[in-house]
């Protein structure tokens, strides 16, 4: 009986080491589990935010077995300098980033914009400043965030005041300096955008130089890689349908809209009440005549030599843009 036991025992033995092997083998016919699916999102303080502090999108996504992962930028340069080494797979932006990026090689691929919103950034000054026109900047030490939506701003509103670029002092400050850099009085102007913007005509007494009114239409845009947008355009499709959604809810609600994103971005009421009373809410589809926005864009940096060549923005498209 014992020997039976032994037999026993050392069988099984053998058969339990055998599973591994037998595990690995590949069986005809056999369905392999799908991969997981993840969207990495780059935001900026926006809609995005609202995004994620609702858990929306999440729930949407689930169904498709796609996980999502956030993380937070202050600028848009930065946001794309993450899509060009594969950190994330989606963001949100301002016109002139893009145009950086697709110079330094980045696989950009515009999938939405917003409408135009000229009111959001601005050149502001310290409330005492004598600087009273657009044309007092001559000589002037002007911080702002390079390769950000509010370069190609500046660069035009000098133009229609009769100023080049070359006639002001830029300072390249991203904005948490730059707001440091205004209080203290070490430049003299900054320009900014919202709720950068509102913050610092609210704790800071900022006076308004001029807003983008008439000079640069200021969209949004929402990016992805090639690569991803190819892979993904069932993720990519219910993103933007959220973005929409939210969108359309701002619009009728911007006093809900500005409580909800202030409980999000820890910033007082007021302060992102002003930010959103300047917003122009709607998302919208990437066409050609918006690509040749972003392609003036281009070409009046390349003409500064600001991007060592000429960009084409319509390569930038996302896959089946009609």
């Amino acid at each position: 009986m014992s020997t039976r036991r032994d037999f026993l025992k050392r069988s099984l033995g053998a058969a339990a080491a055998a599973l591994p092997a037998f595990s690995s083998l590949h069986v005809p016919g056999a369905l392999a589990a799908p991969a997981p699916r993840v969207l990495r999102i780059g935001n900026q303080k926006g809609a995005l935010s609202l995004l994620k502090g609702r858990g929306s999108l999440e729930k949407r996504l689930a169904p498709l077995g796609v996980s999502v992962t956030w993380t937070e930028f202050n600028a848009g340069p930065v946001q794309l300098e993450a899509l060009n080494v594969g950190s994330i797979d989606f963001g949100d932006v301002g016109d002139a980033p893009p145009i950086f990026a697709q110079a330094a090689g980045a696989p950009l691929a515009y999938v939405a914009a917003t409408l135009p919103r000229p009111r959001s950034e601005a050149v502001i000054v310290p409330r005492n400043s004598p600087l009273r026109d657009v044309a007092d900047l001559k000589g002037k030490r002007v911080a702002f965030n390079r390769a950000s939506n509010v370069h190609f701003f500046l660069v035009q509103l000098l133009r229609k005041h009769g100023l080049d670029y070359g006639d002001i002092r830029p300072v390249f400050l991203a904005p948490p300096d730059a707001r440091a850099a205004f209080e203290n009085g070490s430049i003299d102007a900054w320009v900014i955008w919202d709720p950068f913007y509102a913050a610092a005509q609210a704790s800071l007494g900022a006076r308004l130089l001029a807003d983008a009114s008439g000079v640069d239409g200021n969209r949004g845009f929402y990016f992805s890689s090639q690569n991803y947008a190819r892979q993904n355009p069932d993720v990519l499709r219910i993103v933007i349908d959220e973005i929409a959604q939210t969108d359309a809810w701002g619009k009728t609600h911007r006093a809900d809209y500005a409580a909800e994103l202030a409980r999000l971005w820890g910033l007082p009421a007021p302060i992102v009440q002003q930010a959103i009373d300047r917003t122009e809410f709607g998302t919208v589809a990437i066409t050609k005549p918006i690509l040749g926005e972003q392609q003036q864009i281009a070409d009046t940096f390349h003409e500064l030599g600001l991007v060592p060549r000429r960009v084409d923005v319509q390569q930038a498209a996302a896959p089946g843009l009609a």
